[in-house]
């Protein structure tokens, strides 16, 4: 039986580990960042929204 090989990695040198987990630490804070980014757009619409509904409704009532 022969053994496959084409997926075992070569283990990385400790400088290879260290830019590979400060280029993923990079990414993770750009990720979390366009997260809140998007969060916080998509709030700030829904609260736009929820004014100009509130005052159609107003608007509405009275006549």
């Amino acid at each position: 039986m022969t053994e496959d090989i084409s997926y075992r990695r070569k283990p990385l040198t400790p400088e290879q580990r260290q830019a590979r987990d400060a280029t993923r630490r990079v990414e993770a804070e750009k990720a979390m960042r366009d997260h809140e980014a998007a969060q916080k757009a998509f709030y700030a619409n829904k609260e736009r929204l929820r004014a100009e509904r509130l005052a159609r409704e107003q608007t509405e009532a009275k006549g």
